[in-house]
């Protein structure tokens, strides 16, 4: 057909269509070669039609039948249109619904949104000055938390010299707990997917050096968690106030950054060492190529933390009298001893690390499994599968961790193929932070593609990004500056208290959660669990970010670049 009938064929469409979040797209776009499909909330409508930035026609097709999504209350068709093979921008006309926000389609449709959600990092540096630059002025922060000091729950006294890390969330604490498992699923980003990323400049005051900007960045935060360890090698807990700032930019923040510990001897505790034990072993491989001084650093603080965790297996953190900042508490350490002894084993093969895993690791072999992807308090997983993706672990056990892990992705695929949104989100899974449990089913199976190559695999974990970036309930981009309708209210300080209309760019909300855990949740009607959402500042328990939602984000956005 010549271009002017399609043209012509484009005109007896309809009259002009409004756009309507009754379309959910992925708003950043589609790989070429990938799958690609849209989810339309109607009952009667019956086709589609994917028209080009000009107008074109580029596809008609019918959508699917109508089924019902019990978790939104929706009742949904998809649009299928992976036969398209064009690279451009376009959008979905649906007769009686509307029209799409934009998309586009090709090979670097996530690089932009890679490179926001990365750069986010930059934007939660603690202790020095901050700007995003020209595109983004007026997005700036100066030196803050400078003036810190050991509590009197850390068994010392005096200043403290630490002044690095990533504030944690929309708060401005640092804990090592969540830097952890933060920090390591950035360096694992780096260690898997380097020759999709090593090209992509973050505009960090580091760029142009000679080590990778995402090495950089994550430095920013592993030098801050190293200076919350001790000589004997224990590591205290958090760097926080006594009490949570108010809604004022960084520097503004007058009260005293504290080390905190557990309040007696040892005063150090045993996730946040054992954490560190892990971050630093994989730190100890990734750095060495760019800086074998550093890498030699953080070997020795792995091996130190490892000998410090092992001699107090049981020590955990609650806040002391009178500290009310977040908590990060968790009861049980063997999971990150688990995750510290593969990794160490993974950088020095030395059979005693390789002896404590196999030794533990069957009373953690049940977290591979289907629902439930790690979080911060329960990083067994990461263990299982650091242990399970070298490829000299040829024993029994190694065999076993990698059918167990192929076994739980195949389940997932297959859930999610049949979910009316196409993602693998069940209904226990909306809760805090929800958005990162989608992400992190993405990077559940994007392991299971090292570990066992599978296009299945890579297809599913993209449904999940599909789901943040637009393809939801909501037709929202839980990305700021991602997408043509992205969120702008997030529970995070600098985002309320400077004097920009949006919000800092490249953060995740933490999305619907079942529910209502704070006052502007508790405004909402009692809705299906993936509609309890709020766009309000308010929302810290739908609408917060943290470093750790981020960190499988850009895993997710780096595995399939």
């Amino acid at each position: 057909m010549s271009r002017v009938l399609v043209a012509i064929a484009l005109l007896s469409l309809s009259p002009p269509f409004a756009i309507t979040t009754g379309i959910k797209v992925d708003q950043a776009g589609y790989l070429i070669d990938a799958p690609k499909a849209a989810v339309v909330v109607s009952e009667s409508a019956t086709r589609f039609t994917v028209v080009d930035s000009t107008g074109i026609v580029a596809l008609r097709a019918s959508l699917s039948d109508p089924i019902d999504d019990p978790d939104s209350g929706d009742r949904v068709r998809v649009a299928d249109f992976s036969s398209l093979h064009t690279a451009g921008t376009f959008h979905l006309v649906v007769d009686g619904v509307g029209e799409s926000w934009a998309f586009r389609i090709g090979d670097d449709v996530y690089r932009r949104a890679y490179y926001l959600a990365m750069r986010s990092y930059y934007g939660q540096r603690c202790g020095t000055a901050v700007d995003l630059g020209r595109e983004f002025p007026g997005y700036t922060h100066g030196a803050c938390h400078r003036d810190a000091a050991f509590h009197a729950s850390s068994g010392k006294t005096g200043p403290h010299p630490g002044t690095r890390g990533w504030h944690d969330a929309g708060d401005y604490g640092r804990y090592v707990v969540n830097s952890g498992m933060t920090t390591g699923t950035l360096l694992w980003t780096w260690e898997l997917f380097s020759d999709r990323i090593k090209d992509i400049s973050l505009d960090i005051p580091e760029s142009g050096d000679s080590t990778p900007d995402i090495l950089d960045e994550a430095r920013w935060n592993l030098d801050w968690m190293l200076s919350m360890q001790d000589s004997d090698g224990g590591v205290w807990h958090k760097e926080t106030s006594e009490k949570f700032a108010g809604f004022v930019m960084p520097e503004a923040d007058s009260s005293v950054s504290y080390v905190i510990g557990s309040g007696a001897d040892p005063f150090k505790t045993t996730c946040a060492t054992a954490d560190l034990a892990a971050v630093a072993a994989i730190a100890a491989r990734v750095y060495r190529p760019f800086d074998a001084a550093y890498a030699e650093r953080t070997s020795r603080a792995a091996a130190a933390a490892w000998d410090w965790a092992a001699a107090h297996p049981d020590v955990p953190f609650r806040n002391p009298p009178g500290v009310v900042t977040g908590e990060y508490g968790d009861h049980q350490c063997g999971d990150e001893r688990l995750w510290a002894s593969a990794e160490l084993w993974r950088t020095t093969h030395d059979g005693k690390y390789e002896h404590y895993f196999v030794e533990h690791e069957t009373q953690f072999r049940d977290t591979l499994r289907p629902t439930g992807p790690p979080s911060w308090p329960s990083v067994a997983p990461l263990g299982l599968w650091a242990y399970a993706m070298d490829r000299s672990a040829t024993t029994d056990t190694a065999k076993a961790i990698r059918n167990r892990a192929v076994a739980a992705a195949d389940a997932i695929v297959t859930r999610t193929a049949a979910h009316p949104y196409r993602s693998s989100m069940v209904r226990s899974d909306f809760v805090w932070g929800s958005n990162a449990v989608a992400a992190n089913y993405g990077v559940q199976l994007l392991v299971a593609n090292v570990i066992a190559p599978k296009r299945a695999y890579v297809d599913t974990a993209l449904d999940n990004l599909h789901y943040l970036l637009g393809r939801n309930t909501f037709s929202l981009s839980w990305v700021s500056a991602v997408g043509a309708n992205s969120f702008q209210h997030p529970h995070h300080r600098p985002s309320a208290a400077d004097a920009n209309a949006e919000p800092w760019p490249g953060l995740l909300s933490g999305g619907p959660n079942g529910r209502k855990q704070d006052p502007a949740m508790q405004k909402l009607p009692d809705l299906p669990p993936a509609r309890m959402y709020v766009d309000d500042q308010e929302s810290y328990a739908s609408n917060e970010v943290a470093i750790n939602w981020n960190a499988p984000l850009v895993f997710l956005l780096g595995g399939v670049n």
